[in-house]
């Protein structure tokens, strides 16, 4: 008994010994902490001198590009050959972007690639460009991603007034809205073709993703008044019935005008010490213009707004290989006219894009249809069409045939 009492006893000191304590881990050796330091700088630092080395490589190749493309100007000066040249353009950028193998996405390559193209108009000629303004609007920051920033920029106040600075040669090219993929035509756009159909050609087409942003210069919970264009308000309806239901909204002509306004208000309060409380729903180009801070991006309800724009000159775009054509005609007056038109297309493979019309504003209820097919005009198909077409016509006039806009900038 008295046996069996020790082992227990023995069980329960051993039971009782304390676990062997772990061990704590090492301090850092702030030698080796320090060597790796010293190694991982010795490594950034070889990486930048690697980029140093390719720029310097860049930078010269990018001169020698530009020492060629003054050679070119000068042979299309010599031979009348325009200085853009978007079948050309739309080559080039299409090349590059199938041999881009990444990291770098394609839209970052053709947004270099349009301002090297950019600065080599300048090199070639300065291009004047003229565009709906003021400054700041959607169609500047459209024309400035369609052609660079080594190009000048003419403000131009109406859409009919771009068309009229290009059939008078005052600018090279104008740029134009011509359909927004949410809010349909640009009837300004339209009517304009009825009366400079014969005297401009649309040379290229741009497609430009449309994102609004909150501009102000005060507080975001001090907003009071916000001022844009009607169809804006519409776009971020139920954005700023969720964020400013209170909020007085101001129409204005257009989304630059805007900014302009609000940024005037908030000197106008701050040179009286009151509180700003005015905003504007615009690009942040116009914010950057008219100093004002974006205090909220991509406020419309609907993603993917996308605008597209129309670029004017006074000559033909030679073939792309990937191209459409535009028409505008009035029907002869008789039952089936429409229809007889369509069919011509249809016999003749040709796929037609869009339809749109307005009236004719030569009689009542008669109506100018317009058209985008596939294809140029020059193309054998497509020219057979146009020709049978305009029998079935009162008129009827080829806008432009040019390269097709395959990207969103």
């Amino acid at each position: 008994m008295a046996k069996k009492q020790r082992k227990k006893s023995t069980a329960r000191k051993a039971a009782t010994k304390k676990a062997p304590a772990k061990k704590k881990p090492a301090a850092p050796d702030s030698g080796t902490e320090a060597a790796s330091s010293k190694a991982n700088q010795a490594r950034l630092e070889k990486l930048r001198t690697t980029i140093n080395d390719i720029d310097g490589q860049l930078v010269k190749l990018l001169n020698e590009r530009a020492r060629t493309v003054v050679r070119v100007g000068k042979l299309k000066q010599n031979t009348g050959i325009p200085i853009y040249a978007p079948h050309r353009e739309s080559m080039v950028l299409s090349k590059v972007l199938r041999s881009n193998r990444g990291p770098l996405l394609d839209k970052t390559v053709e947004a270099v690639y349009r301002e090297l193209m950019s600065g080599s108009f300048a090199l070639e000629r300065p291009l004047r460009i003229g565009f709906l303004g003021p400054r700041g609007s959607f169609s500047h920051q459209a024309a400035s991603k369609h052609f660079g920033q080594s190009v000048d920029f003419e403000d131009l106040h109406s859409i009919d007034g771009v068309f009229t600075e290009v059939r008078r040669g005052h600018v090279d090219y104008g740029l134009v809205p011509i359909e927004n993929s949410i809010g349909g035509g640009i009837v300004e756009a339209l009517d304009a073709f009825t009366e400079h159909a014969s005297k401009v050609t649309i040379y290229a087409e741009a497609q430009i993703a449309i994102h609004h942003a909150l501009l102000a210069n005060c507080e975001p919970g001090q907003v009071r008044r916000i001022h844009s264009k009607p169809e804006i308000f519409i776009q971020c309806k139920t954005w700023l019935a969720t964020q400013y239901p209170q909020a007085e909204q101001v129409p204005a002509a257009s989304s630059s005008k805007a900014a302009m306004t609000a940024a005037d208000e908030f000197r106008q309060a701050e040179a009286i010490g009151a509180q700003p409380v005015a905003a504007a729903i615009g690009n942040p180009l116009a914010g950057t213009i008219y100093g004002l801070n974006t205090l909220f991006d991509n406020i419309e309800d609907r993603p993917g707004n996308v605008t597209r724009f129309l670029v004017l000159g006074r000559q033909r775009a030679r073939r792309s290989g990937d191209d459409k054509t535009s028409i505008m005609f009035n029907t002869a007056d008789k039952p089936g006219a429409l229809v007889r038109v369509l069919q011509v297309f249809e016999s003749a493979g040709v796929n037609l894009t869009h339809i749109d019309k307005r009236p004719s504003q030569k009689k009542n209820w008669q109506y100018t249809f317009f058209i985008d097919a596939e294809g140029h005009r020059d193309d054998g198909p497509l020219s057979s069409a146009i020709e049978e077409a305009s029998s079935h016509c009162k008129d009827l006039a080829v806008l432009g045939s040019y390269p097709r806009s395959r990207r969103i900038l």
